[in-house]
Parts: structure tokens; C-alpha cells; sequence
């Protein structure tokens, strides 16, 4: 399995604006209809990644316990579906469905989105405070498929109490690591 680091994009960033359509309710949302009151999480992810699989059910947790606290949640698809068909958007839906993501699972089909927000993988998270700056991009925690460590959320966990609670936020930061978004080749 291929692993892939995020480019951690530089802090203080702006959220890219961005109109997706949502495979969850098939309605079409930007960035602004779906921020939070407290701040933003935008998590790049795909169906078939072994890395997003190994992490659903805490990305899950996570916006089941901040969403009620003003945390926007949106979930993204970038990769080339002619050549990965299993995420295509009617199995991003069945994928939303069985794993209870409940929030926006949105697909980004020309791509740009993800370069825009400078994505490398998949799981790979940014969170943005309530003046849509880039304050965290890095990893869940340190477990990874097969090394043992226990799912805790505990770095991107701290991040968002950061946002919420006007704390300091954790450094360093340490990038995501997962399958490479798997692009369109010209």
C-alpha cells in the first residue's frame, strides 16, 4: 500500500472557495453553506483508501462530538473514477450510508478542488478557524493500518479544541499519511 504524505499547506492559508455536489442528498454546496459557527474541517477522503477505511468510524466519532459544538464538517472525493470506479458518486453514497457519515460527502470530479486546497491524500485533513485561515493540517493520530496503535484522535482532536476553546494549538504538526489522490492524467 502506497503512502503518501499531506503537503502541508502553509498556516494561515484561506479556505478555497468551492461549489460541490453532495453524493449524501444530491444537493450542490460551497464551502460557505456548510462552515461552522467555531470553525471548519474539510477531510479529503475516498471509499477503497485502506488508510480512510482504518479511520471512518473516528472521523465519524469526531463529528458526531463537534458538530453539535459549531464545527462545520465536509467530507471530499477527488479521485479519477474512470480509473477507480469503486469511488464513484453512487458508492460514495452506499460508503456515507454504511459507515454513518452523516455530514456532506461531496465529489470533486474536474479535481480542482483538490488543488486548490493543495491535497495529497486521502485521509487529508485541514482545519480552518472562524475567519476561514488554515490552522491545522497533519494527521488524526499516530495509528496507521496494521502498526498497532489504537484509533484516538488525539492530534486533530487537540486542533479542533484549539479552535473551539481559543486554546494553543499543538506543534508540531505532523502530516496525514495515506493513498495518494489519484489523479486525472491528461
Amino acid at each position: 500500500m502506497a503512502r503518501t504524505e499531506s503537503n502541508m499547506a502553509p498556516l494561515g492559508t484561506l479556505a478555497p472557495k468551492f461549489r460541490l455536489k453532495d453524493t449524501n442528498s444530491n444537493f450542490e454546496y460551497s464551502y460557505d453553506d456548510l462552515k461552522g459557527a467555531k470553525g471548519t474541517l474539510v477531510i479529503f477522503m475516498c471509499n477503497h483508501c485502506p488508510f480512510v477505511i482504518h479511520v471512518v468510524k473516528e472521523i465519524v466519532m469526531i463529528a458526531n462530538d463537534y458538530r453539535v459544538q459549531g464545527l462545520g464538517l465536509i467530507a471530499i472525493s477527488s479521485n479519477d473514477i474512470e480509473k477507480y470506479p469503486q469511488d464513484a458518486p453512487e458508492l460514495m453514497t452506499e460508503f456515507a450510508f454504511q459507515n454513518s457519515v452523516e455530514f456532506p460527502y461531496l465529489f470533486d470530479e474536474t479535481q480542482e478542488v483538490a488543488k486548490s486546497y493543495d491535497a495529497a491524500c486521502t485521509p487529508d485533513f485541514f482545519l480552518f478557524d472562524t475567519n476561514d485561515k488554515l490552522v491545522y493540517r497533519g494527521q488524526l493520530d499516530d495509528s496507521r493500518p496494521g502498526n498497532g496503535i489504537p484509533l484516538s484522535g488525539s492530534d486533530l482532536r487537540g486542533a479542533i479544541d484549539s479552535v473551539i476553546y481559543n486554546r494553543v494549538m499543538i506543534e508540531p504538526q505532523k502530516p496525514s499519511i495515506g493513498c495518494n489522490i489519484k489523479w486525472k492524467t491528461d
